[in-house]
């Protein structure tokens, strides 16, 4: 795994320059930032509340535009949500009156629905592939162990079922870029290491490139190859962790894991 990281390197997914931004009345979060992560690399995103994890997340994802700089995915801006990528929220974001198949397949039915728009074909796409059928969203079932609850509603189901749905809806797009922004911080724990491990899983069957954001040590180091330390805004310079053995089922536990744990935690108190 290590090995196609570093074959991937010349080829940027998100590109990050002199990124300013900042909310409206308020200061910068971000001044003159410069951030890249490369196809197929698995990074962690981490620091103090309030510090712009969040907002770099929703940057890349096209929900929100920089103030200065530029912000670009696959070489090209993006000025609205782009089809190839995946978003998975702390709070699901599953619509409460639809079953959990319902959920999954929205994905399905909008590119469906968008078939003959013109903006289908702009750049980034903006809607899902118009083939995607029924038999894949019953194989994100299976892969998500909820076929079970196929016919449920969200209110029905417990928080790590609601998560794999919300995951089975952003891997039914067939992203090549799935974000995820402190997916499990709500969750009991043994539901929460049940989760990354999964998205282990997951990240190695699809080759997905992915990037969580957490506020979490331990699952920062669990899941990111790469990790990026923000601090106290406006953040002005990247700080990455190397953590090459990371995304493997097996690291969590081992020394070397909680060498790379007192490592990190030794950068987020350095600021």
């Amino acid at each position: 795994m290590n090995q196609r990281v570093a074959d991937c390197s010349a080829r940027p997914m998100i590109e990050v320059r002199d990124l300013t931004f900042a909310y409206a009345d308020q200061p910068p979060v971000f001044r003159g930032f410069s951030w890249t992560a490369a196809v197929g690399e698995a990074w962690a995103v981490i620091g103090p509340s309030g510090c712009g994890k969040s907002t770099l997340l929703y940057l890349v994802a096209g929900l929100r535009q920089p103030t200065g700089g530029q912000v670009l995915v696959e070489a090209r801006p993006v000025p609205r949500p782009r089809a190839s990528t995946g978003l998975v929220l702390q709070d699901y974001g599953l619509l409460p009156w639809a079953t959990v198949w319902e959920n999954i397949a929205l994905p399905m039915r909008l590119g469906q629905f968008y078939r003959d728009k013109k903006t289908l074909d702009a750049e980034p796409r903006p809607y899902p592939q118009p083939d995607l059928t029924p038999a894949q969203v019953d194989r994100w079932l299976t892969r998500l162990d909820i076929a079970v609850q196929r016919d449920k509603y969200p209110s029905q189901l417990s928080g790590g079922q609601r998560q794999r749905v919300a995951i089975a809806r952003s891997l039914l797009q067939q992203p090549n870029l799935l974000l995820l922004d402190e997916p499990f911080s709500s969750l009991d724990a043994l539901t929460r290491e049940d989760l990354q491990r999964l998205t282990v899983e997951l990240r190695a069957e699809t080759d997905v490139t992915t990037v969580v954001v957490t506020h979490n040590i331990e699952e920062a180091v669990y899941l990111g190859q790469r990790i990026l330390v923000l601090g106290k805004a406006p953040n002005t310079a990247a700080r990455i962790i190397e953590n090459p053995a990371a995304c493997v089922p097996e690291f969590r536990g081992q020394p070397a894991y909680w060498q790379q744990c007192a490592a990190l935690r030794a950068a987020l108190a350095a600021g």
